[in-house]
């Protein structure tokens, strides 16, 4: 009884108590990893009688009927009266079974599957993890490090020649799109690079303006 306490926490009942499919059985699962594994079907006779003699009571003429379902009836109320003691007769033969496929850890007290198992230590692998695999997860674990620290500091040296005292304009002037700091403005073409400057004499020359304001050159 005691057994069956501990495997009701990580059990699920799968048991029908009537019709044609009548019967027990009972899912286990790791309460580690989840993984689960079935206790195979069991019949329940009275449940699946009380199913065939309801189909054929259906399916008889009405005097046959009457007295089939009659008969039906007796059977279900006996199905009922024994579901409960057949289901836990059933689920501690499940419990015989999942025995062999769970192991209790003495620490935590959790059924663990055979993977979730450190037989060398008589313990579940999250009291007694296994030493290999824990130096071989620390090991990736470093590796993962040590690349996002190398990553950081390429990333440090990238940005070092990254010119950062040139001004750019982050909007077109002219039609007001983004520009991300282009050269060119990417949906007008417009030239983005600073202000214009004469071809003759090198000066400033205004935005829209036509000619150089100093030498008169067209722009």
């Amino acid at each position: 009884m005691t057994e069956q306490i501990w495997f009701s926490n990580n059990s699920r009942d799968l048991s029908n108590p009537n019709g044609a499919d009548a019967g027990f059985e009972f899912e286990f699962y790791c309460q580690r990893c989840g993984d689960t594994w079935r206790s195979g079907f069991e019949n329940y006779t009275l449940g699946r009688a009380s199913g065939w003699l309801h189909r054929a009571s259906s399916m008889a003429t009405s005097v046959t009927s009457n007295i089939g379902w009659d008969v039906a009836n007796t059977v279900d109320g006996l199905a009922e009266t024994g579901w409960h003691k057949a289901r836990d007769n059933a689920f501690q033969r499940a419990i015989g079974k999942a025995d062999e496929h769970f192991h209790r850890c003495a620490r935590c007290t959790e059924h663990v599957c055979d993977n979730c198992w450190n037989a060398d230590r008589g313990l579940c692998r999250q009291c007694a993890p296994d030493l290999q695999s824990e130096v071989e997860q620390a090991r990736a674990q470093g590796e993962v490090s040590a690349a996002r620290q190398a990553a950081s500091e390429a990333g440090a040296e990238l940005g070092r020649q990254f010119d950062v005292q040139t001004q750019h304009e982050l909007v077109c002037p002219q039609c007001r799109s983004e520009t991300h700091g282009a050269k060119f403005c990417p949906e007008c073409g417009h030239k983005m690079t600073g202000p214009a400057t004469c071809a003759s004499c090198s000066s400033e020359v205004p935005a829209g303006a036509k000619f150089c304001p100093e030498c008169g050159t067209p722009a």
